[in-house]
C-alpha cells in the first residue's frame, strides 16, 4: 500500500516537473520503498537481479540521481544509502533518523528548524545548497526492545 501511494506521487511530482519516470526508474524506486532501512546501489542491484536482467551500476545511479532530484528519496549521507520519501517537503530538506541499532530511517518534519539553521547560515554570508540532517541514535522499537 505505502509502496503503491509512493509510485502515485512519483507519476504527480514528474508530471508537474515534465520528467519522465520510467519503468527503471519506477523500479529503483518500488525496491527502495519496499524497505524501511537504507539500502545501497549495489543492494538495489541484487534485489532487481532476482527479479530479470541485472542493470548496469550507472543505470541505477542515474535513477537514484533523478528520483533524489525530485524529493521522491533522500540518500543517508552516513550510510552511503537510500530510504523512499513518504513525505512532501516542497524542495527542502529532511531530518533523517537513523537507528544505530536495528539501521531503520525515519523522516522528521522539521521545516522551521531547517529554517532557522539556514537563517543562521545567511547571517553568516554563507549561501547554503543544500542541507543534509542526520540525528542517529536508537528508535523507539529498539528502546522498548533493547
Amino acid at each position: 500500500r505505502c509502496t503503491a501511494r509512493l509510485l502515485a506521487r512519483a507519476e504527480q511530482v514528474c508530471a508537474a516537473q515534465h520528467a519522465r519516470l520510467t519503468d527503471q526508474r519506477r523500479e529503483v524506486l518500488a525496491c527502495i520503498a519496499q524497505s524501511h532501512h537504507a539500502v545501497g546501489a549495489y543492494d538495489i542491484i541484487d534485489r532487481l537481479a532476482g527479479q530479470g536482467p541485472r542493470p548496469a551500476p550507472i543505470t541505477v545511479y542515474r535513477a537514484l540521481d533523478f528520483l533524489t532530484a525530485r524529493g521522491l528519496v533522500h540518500k543517508v549521507e552516513s550510510r552511503n544509502a537510500f530510504v523512499a520519501c513518504l513525505h512532501s517537503h516542497a524542495g527542502s530538506a529532511a531530518a533523517l533518523l537513523v537507528c544505530e541499532r536495528c539501521g531503520t530511517v525515519d523522516e522528521l518534519d522539521c521545516a522551521s528548524a531547517l529554517q532557522a539553521l539556514q537563517a543562521a547560515a545567511a547571517a553568516h554570508g554563507f549561501a547554503t545548497t543544500r542541507a543534509v540532517i542526520e540525528l542517529s541514535g536508537t528508535c523507539a522499537s529498539c528502546a522498548v526492545g533493547g
